[in-house]
This record gives C-alpha cells, sequence and structure tokens, in this order.
C-alpha cells in the first residue's frame, strides 16, 4: 500500500519522504558508529574517526553526504589488535595503521589536537579541523580525482571552517610539497565548485594550478570508468580485460602521491608512475592469487 502512495504524491512530498529516509539511515549509522567506538575502548584502544562521518559534520545537511563504511584510525601499535575485532555488526568498519599516507604528522601530534563530539550519548574522537582538511585532501588526490563530487567535501570543510581555524597548523606542518598538494585541492574546489578564496592567506596560490592536473582530472571525469579490485572482477573477462587497462599506465595524480612526489614537476610523472607500478605490483598479484585459489576469497587482510 505504502508503495501506491508514493506514487502518487506530487514531488515536493516525495523529496520529504527521501530526506526522512536519508536522515534515518543517518541516525543508524551514527548508532552503529557509536557501538563500534564502545567496543574498541573496551579492548583499550581509542580510536580516531576520520573521512565519511567526520566530513559529514561540514555539510549544511550532514545526512545528504553518503558514505559505504565507517573509516577508523588506531595507534599503530594498536592496529593488530583492532584488526582481531572485525567484522562489527550492522557496519563495515575500515581500520587505519595511524594516517598511513593520508598524513605526515606524527600519531601522538594528531590524538593531541583531536577533539571529540557526542554521537548516541558516546563520545566520538575527531581529527582537529586542520588536520582533518589535510587528510581529506590527500585522500581525493591519492583517488586520482577520480569521485569528482567528493571534492564537496574540501568545499565545505573551507567554506564551514570554525572561527578558530588554524592555517598554519594546517600548512606549516608538513613538508612543501604536501602543502603544496593541499592548496591546490583547495584551488579546484575554488575552479569547479565556486569556492569563496579571497579571504584565504594563499588565495593567488591556490587559483595556480598545473595545467597537466586539471588535464587528467578532466581526462579521469569524462572516462566513465571507475577503479574496482581487480579480485572482484575475475567472474567478468571483459570487465577485467578493463580494469588492468585503466590501470596501466597509473593515474599519474594517484602515482604522484603514492610516490610523494612533486605537483610541479610535469616532468617526473613517468618516473612516479613506474614506481607506482612497482610498489603495487606484488601486493595485486598477492591479492588475485588469494582470491583466486583461497576457499575464502572474501577474506582480505590487507587494509
Amino acid at each position: 500500500m505504502s508503495g501506491y502512495f508514493l506514487f502518487f504524491m506530487d514531488e515536493s512530498q516525495n523529496e520529504k519522504v527521501d530526506e526522512r529516509w536519508l536522515i534515518l539511515q543517518f541516525k543508524t549509522i551514527e548508532h552503529h558508529l557509536s557501538e563500534v567506538f564502545k567496543r574498541l575502548r573496551q579492548h583499550e584502544i581509542e580510536p580516531i574517526l576520520i573521512k565519511g562521518w567526520a566530513a559529514s559534520r561540514n555539510y549544511p545537511e550532514p545526512w545528504r553526504r553518503m558514505f559505504a563504511d565507517v573509516d577508523v584510525a588506531v595507534d599503530p601499535a594498536d592496529y593488530e589488535k583492532a584488526l582481531q575485532l572485525l567484522p562489527f555488526s550492522g557496519v563495515q568498519v575500515d581500520f587505519h595503521s595511524g594516517l598511513r599516507y593520508l598524513d605526515s604528522v606524527e600519531w601522538a601530534s594528531l590524538y593531541g589536537n583531536s577533539e571529540t563530539v557526542a554521537v548516541s550519548g558516546v563520545p566520538i574522537r575527531l581529527l582537529s579541523s586542520e588536520d582533518h582538511l589535510r587528510v581529506l585532501c590527500v585522500h581525493w588526490l591519492n583517488d586520482g580525482g577520480a569521485n569528482r563530487q567528493r571534492l564537496e567535501d574540501i568545499y565545505y570543510a573551507v567554506q564551514n571552517r570554525p572561527a578558530s581555524f588554524d592555517w598554519e597548523r594546517c600548512l606549516g606542518v608538513v613538508a612543501e610539497n604536501r602543502r603544496r598538494w593541499i592548496v591546490c585541492v583547495i584551488g579546484l574546489a575554488h575552479r569547479y565548485l565556486d569556492l569563496p578564496v579571497d579571504d584565504l592567506p594563499f588565495a593567488d596560490e591556490a587559483r595556480r594550478i598545473p595545467a597537466w592536473l586539471i588535464r587528467e582530472l578532466e581526462k579521469e571525469w569524462s572516462s566513465g570508468i571507475r577503479l574496482l579490485p581487480l579480485d572482484m572482477c575475475l567472474h567478468d573477462r571483459k570487465l577485467l580485460y578493463q580494469q588492468i587497462r585503466k590501470r596501466l599506465p597509473p593515474n599519474p595524480i594517484e602515482a604522484m602521491v603514492e610516490m610523494d612526489g612533486d605537483l610541479e614537476a610535469a616532468n617526473k610523472l613517468l618516473y612516479y608512475q613506474l614506481g607506482s607500478i612497482a610498489m603495487r605490483i606484488r601486493p595485486s598479484a598477492r591479492r588475485l592469487w588469494r582470491a583466486i585459489f583461497s576457499k575464502k576469497p572474501q577474506d582480505n587482510d590487507e587494509n
């Protein structure tokens, strides 16, 4: 009966129902999130939530920022212990050993600058706004900028940053090449989403984006092909071939981040791509081998 009811409602009513459904889903995820934090603390692990829900807090309507899993960073010393707690009921949890490639700042410093907010009555630990913006920018670049919509994470993180936001804490604590990554991603949010940057201390630099980066991003967005794990494509030879071709050569943006490279060094892109291939070939071969020959191909202990 409810299906017919929805069918005959006008568009404004449908929008209200959709919004209520999104809010309900969001609240359900928040409940599961609080349970994850409670369980980790029962095992004396103090986690920090990143990306997903943490990014949604900057949105005008947080429930419209969808995410498939919960990304939790833990002290590298607790990482193996945390993995033993998988799986968690009701939600997929992706554990990170520290921040790994997402940030170069020491865990102790990140933890010392973190904050807690209450979710379903449970204190959830988050990175500071400055630290989380760095993580969001690097994560977006490391994905090759493939998800254009996720550039909104950076837009809202900058546009709705707290009055106490400290740009020195955000940009002054990392190497110059990594600082440039972050400024360029903010510049991309300005270019493609009209993020206001006039009040930023690096406004002119943010507008100065390398031509190769713009070219590769727009090429990626127009391709219509997203990267999928190779072990998920074994059942479909055409899809597997497509995904292998997608990786050769590697996305130069992603390769540049993996090699801790310089955005301004367009002449080094081939070097970064070759380095990326060398870094990935063994882990990729191992995953494929396990997927083909393991009795439980869905098991994957690589994070």
